[in-house]
């Protein structure tokens, strides 16, 4: 990688580690003769100022430090375009990382990818609302009892952490139901049927790991669809473990589709896409083919 790379850090990812593995990229960037432009975003809003502001200068690369979260906002600034992106994993989940085969306990490592500069051209997902606002995705768009859950954790103000989510779940699934659902694939099949939830892959995983899409291929212009169709609590628990071996799709409860375009109805369900919220249903949600260069390891 030559000229000019800009590394922008979340400094509250990973729980606040994300300023120390920027330290450490950028110094072994800087050993590797690459031109670092460091940055900083206070908050998401200063963060996507900042991304934008980087793409406008014509940086030759832009690298996130930090988790899916500030992977994400980067997304909103690259896509589409021919400014490649490099990420040094310091969150919780690390899920674009993972699916790219990039270190993600070792930011000298990561800063290693970027500086021998292979890159792939990859997809992305795009959902557009009713009103036309668009946000692009990298992994994993879903909507239904995880959307729920995370609605209700955003509520609560106690406890902090990942205790929060886990308690935000055991209330929604005290209250499971069947959801409401009309898909229209590829504006040709039109379905209606009742979901637990469905979820939208780009790439394999959401949520630290879980393969809730496992054959999903980010390069391949389509986008994974899995649907869960029981609302028995005992079921749904018992299919949480196989969500992280991709195993859940052969069981009757689950279905897939591909397609390139999906068209989502459900009253009063948000969709998540990379783990933050995207808009209220309905929504267009499609793959946009190479609309992302990454940058990656070589083999």
């Amino acid at each position: 990688m030559t000229g000019r790379v800009t590394v922008l850090t979340n400094p509250a990812s990973g729980h606040g580690n994300a300023p120390h593995a920027a330290e450490k990229a950028i110094t072994r960037l800087q050993q590797r003769g690459v031109d670092v432009v460091a940055i900083v975003g206070s908050d998401a809003e200063h963060a996507r100022r900042l991304l934008h502001a980087a793409v406008d200068s014509g940086t030759d690369a832009l690298v996130v430090v930090g988790g899916d979260g500030v992977v994400t906002e980067a997304l909103q600034a690259l896509a589409e375009t021919d400014i490649p992106l490099g990420i040094v994993p310091a969150g919780t989940g690390n899920d674009h990382a993972r699916e790219f085969g990039l270190p993600t306990k070792d930011p000298v490592a990561a800063a290693d990818v970027i500086a021998d500069g292979f890159t792939q051209t990859i997809d992305l997902g795009r959902i557009r609302h009713h009103d036309g606002k668009a946000k692009y995705f990298g992994t994993v768009a879903a909507a239904g009892f995880d959307s729920l859950v995370t609605d209700r954790a955003n509520r609560m103000r106690w406890p902090r952490g990942r205790m929060r989510y886990n308690l935000a779940m055991l209330a929604e699934l005290s209250q499971l139901r069947l959801l409401p659902f009309r898909l229209v694939l590829d504006g040709r099949d039109e379905i209606f049927t009742d979901l637990t939830l469905a979820a939208f892959g780009n790439t394999r995983s959401y949520g630290g790991g879980m393969l809730v899409c496992p054959n999903a291929d980010p390069s391949d212009g389509q986008l994974d669809i899995t649907m869960v169709h029981s609302a028995s609590r005992t079921r749904l628990i018992r299919l949480f473990p196989t969500v992280y071996k991709g195993t859940h799709v052969d069981l009757d409860e689950v279905t897939t589709a591909r397609v390139s375009t999906v068209d989502v109805e459900s009253p009063g369900i948000n969709v998540y896409a990379d783990g933050d919220f995207a808009c209220a249903l309905p929504a267009q949600i499609s793959a946009v083919k190479d609309a992302l260069r990454i940058l990656r390891p070589a083999s």
